[in-house]
């Protein structure tokens, strides 16, 4: 059961970040904003991100597969973090090139940031997840339930 739940995790992750893709080429192509190279950088790790969840459900793998998919996955969407926040940084020196396009008041790099900064968290959520799941199993593989002579 853990598995399949990790595997749709993974797509799940993988069709969230198609959809940020596709509405960052659609800003750019349909609306006509340019992207700047922090920007560029974002959808270079988005893409690695997305390219890791697409071949952990794809692949099914097990314990130690998994706990190494997340992990990849939380090194891609923590790269992204840190781009993104200092992009958002950027963004407040007066010598910008400014805020050209907001959706709820908030600019794309601010999107950006919001996006991987979900990411992360699931991410970290999902590794310590692990981490607990194999703390819980018994170390020689034995149930850790015995049956009772009287059951």
């Amino acid at each position: 059961m853990s598995l399949a739940c990790s595997r749709s995790l993974f797509f799940m992750t993988f069709i969230a970040g198609a959809v940020a893709l596709g509405i960052s080429y659609y800003l750019e192509f349909a609306v006509g904003l340019k992207p700047c190279g922090i920007c560029s950088l974002q959808r270079v790790y988005l893409t690695l991100l997305m390219g890791v969840c697409l071949m952990a459900s794809v692949h099914g793998p097990g314990h130690l597969g998994t706990s190494l998919y997340w992990l990849l996955g939380l090194c891609c969407s923590l790269a992204g973090t840190v781009t993104a926040g200092r992009q958002v940084l950027l963004q407040g020196d007066p010598d910008s090139a400014g805020i050209s396009w907001t959706l709820f008041d908030l600019s794309i790099p601010e999107w950006s940031l919001l996006f991987f900064v979900a990411m992360t968290i699931q991410g970290v959520y999902q590794s310590l997840r692990r981490v607990w799941l194999a703390c819980q199993r018994p170390l020689s593989g034995e149930s850790s339930h015995r049956a009772l002579v009287g059951d």
